[in-house]
């Protein structure tokens, strides 16, 4: 982990890459073994039982097998803790692997089926939940309402802030205080480490789909959880035995990722600011969706985070017709799901991605996502305005 008195913005450079000198190499390495040699049978034995049970691999044994431990992915999690300010990270082949590792460890796993759920909530993560897949029992419910929806079986308090899709500003601290000692995990890929550290707010852990911001480059899928060394070996004990660890190739590319990852976030924030304003403005638009534009989320704002981030929604005052005519009518944004990449996307969450929301929790069509990326705000509004008009 890197000095306290160094910015995040040196951190993200930095951090996971401090044995690379030792070993005469600048550039991050990539190790793609599947197996390993064993100096012999008893130190085989023992690194893989210390690994499949959660441990790390033995200083003095060897990594045993790819789907207990690898180097490269290892190395990312070093940078992804330090970033966050945890202890530990385990890393996984997506973001809803994360989900589903957290649930088999929280919840299965000490017999506490039920989980409560703060919606609005990214919709694979909602949909989960709702279809009791992993023998989960869920309660939705709203921030205020945490307390009340504590059972003694609950295992897990999940919440996403800012919310996918319509960017709700969560308290995570008042979640916490809520949850009185369960487990609290936030969902923290919209604000990325660089905006917010839930960690540092009470929570148990803070979730990325990695997919989004930390690659930053629409080209590798993974996920990723920051947490305590204790939980960090619950989590590894589900990835060995499930077979959801991260892919080498993709750790690498995350971990890379990592030393652009401010500058890109603060980069597209601005950006954002500028189309979200320009939205706001505009007869076609009903309601603008962004933290750094809403006036009841400006004391959670200040409290918790150090920017609104690059994400806006905006309600259609056309309805579905005209959320229809807008996707289809871009040129410079892509009609695609995903975010957090260095190109602008645009989509219609209750069509994409979270049409397997029941439908009281669905948003409602005339609701559009963009997630910001690092064009100039000058011509991303002239492709809106184009659009709108």
């Amino acid at each position: 982990m890197q000095s306290e008195s160094h910015t995040i913005e040196t951190q993200a450079v930095h951090a996971g890459r401090e044995e690379l000198a030792d070993w005469g190499v600048h550039a991050l390495p990539i190790d793609l073994s599947t197996t390993n040699p064993l100096p012999d049978i008893e130190a085989g034995g023992h690194s893989y039982e210390t690994m499949a049970t959660g441990g790390r691999q033995p200083a003095e044994g060897s990594a045993v097998y790819a789907r207990l431990w690898n180097p490269t992915v290892a190395r990312f999690e070093s940078g992804l803790a330090t970033l966050e300010n945890a202890e530990a990270a385990v890393a996984f082949a997506s973001g809803m692997a994360s989900v589903s590792a957290a649930l088999l460890a929280m919840c299965t796993g000490q017999n506490k089926p039920h989980v409560v759920a703060v919606r609005p909530l990214y919709g694979g993560t909602d949909h989960l939940l709702n279809t009791g897949m992993l023998g989960t029992e869920a309660t939705y419910c709203a921030v205020d309402e945490v307390s009340s929806a504590i059972r003694e079986d609950t295992g897990l308090v999940i919440l996403e802030t800012p919310a996918n899709p319509t960017l709700e500003l969560v308290s995570i601290a008042e979640v916490v205080e809520q949850a009185g000692g369960v487990p609290v995990l936030v969902d923290n890929t919209f604000a990325t480490p660089v905006l917010q550290q839930p960690l540092d707010h009470g929570a148990t852990m803070s979730l990325h789909s990695a997919t989004k911001y930390i690659g930053g480059h629409g080209d590798v899928v993974g996920g990723v959880i920051a947490c305590s060394e204790e939980t960090a070996v619950q989590l590894r004990q589900v990835r060995a035995v499930t077979g959801g660890i991260l892919h080498p190739m993709g750790a690498y590319l995350l971990h890379r990722g990592l030393a652009t990852l401010p500058m890109r976030v603060h980069r597209a924030q601005q950006t954002a600011q500028q189309v979200a304003d320009w939205l706001g403005t505009h007869d076609a638009i009903d309601q603008v969706f962004y933290p750094g534009s809403d006036s009841e989320s400006a004391g959670v704002l200040a409290g918790q985070m150090r920017g609104p981030g690059a994400m806006v929604a905006v309600r259609m005052s056309g309805g579905y017709s005209a959320a229809e005519k807008l996707t289809s009518g871009v040129r410079l944004f892509t009609h695609a799901v995903s975010l957090g990449g260095v190109d602008s996307l645009i989509q219609h969450p209750a069509a994409l991605t979270h049409r397997p929301v029941t439908p009281e929790a669905r948003p409602s069509a005339d609701v559009v996502r963009l997630s910001i990326g690092l064009e100039a705000p000058e011509d991303l509004i002239a492709d809106l305005d184009r659009a709108l008009s």
